[in-house]
């Protein structure tokens, strides 16, 4: 039963990998893309990442409400450490990268593969808490990642990368996912008493990337009321889902 549980986990997260490849299927058809849309889907995002946030803290608010808040702040604290960390990295490595696909493409790469660490370990975390709460995560994070790959190639393909190789880059950057969801789901399972924590420490990082990365990136590039519509509908998109689901 856990090796199933456990292949399912992985193909469930590789998915959603794949999904964030999806977003430079407009290019194969239409090569100038109105940055108003990326707004949208920005807001789109933002919306079902917030209500996949309030899926995991109902789940475990019956649990542990301290373990929940330990776990929202360290959530919190870590992936904005990562950011921090991976901006400030002046390795060889990263240098070289900055000049082959170029620095504002790099920074929301880097962005978007941080996010993938801890939307991985949300996956992880939601499925330890049951099958349906994994399903219902894991069908948010696939939809809100077909805007980020569409962010990625709005990038690249006016400079002349292909739409294939955008969707490539979109898909390495999503690879995370995958990679983190084993070991966190593993770790929920074996442990169960630390599942409220591991449900708050999904939670906290995922609504500091709405606030701090995906929703302004949304404001910039369409109006603050268009925005906040597509947003609401989103999140009552989520519920629905949660409902049907449930």
């Amino acid at each position: 039963m856990m090796q199933t549980n456990v292949w399912t986990v992985f193909w469930a997260a590789l998915l959603t990998a794949l999904a964030c490849g999806l977003g430079a299927l407009p290019f194969f058809f239409v090569h100038n893309f109105s940055r108003r849309w990326l707004g949208i889907f920005g807001g789109a995002a933002s919306g079902l990442m917030l209500g996949a946030s309030f899926s995991l803290i109902f789940e475990a608010l019956p649990l542990s409400v301290p373990l929940l808040m330990l776990g929202s702040i360290a959530g919190l604290a870590g992936i904005h450490a990562l950011n921090q960390r991976l901006k400030q990295d002046k390795s060889a490595s990263l240098q070289a990268l900055r000049k082959s696909v170029g620095v504002k493409t790099l920074l929301i790469l880097a962005a978007m593969t941080i996010h993938s660490f801890a939307e991985g370990i949300g996956m992880g975390v939601a499925y330890g808490g049951g099958e349906q709460l994994g399903l219902l995560i894991a069908a948010a994070i696939a939809i809100q990642n077909i805007p980020e790959g569409l962010a990625i190639a709005l990038l690249m393909v006016p400079l002349g990368t292909s739409p294939l190789r955008a969707a490539w880059w979109a898909v390495v950057s999503s690879l995370p996912q995958p990679l983190m969801a084993v070991p966190a789901f593993l770790a929920v399972t074996l442990f169960k008493p630390v599942l409220p924590f591991g449900l708050g420490l999904a939670a906290g990082a995922m609504l500091w990337m709405v606030f701090a990365e995906v929703l302004p990136e949304a404001l910039e590039d369409a109006p603050k009321e268009v925005v906040a519509v597509v947003v609401t509908l989103s999140v009552t998109a989520m519920i629905a889902l949660q409902a049907v689901l449930g």
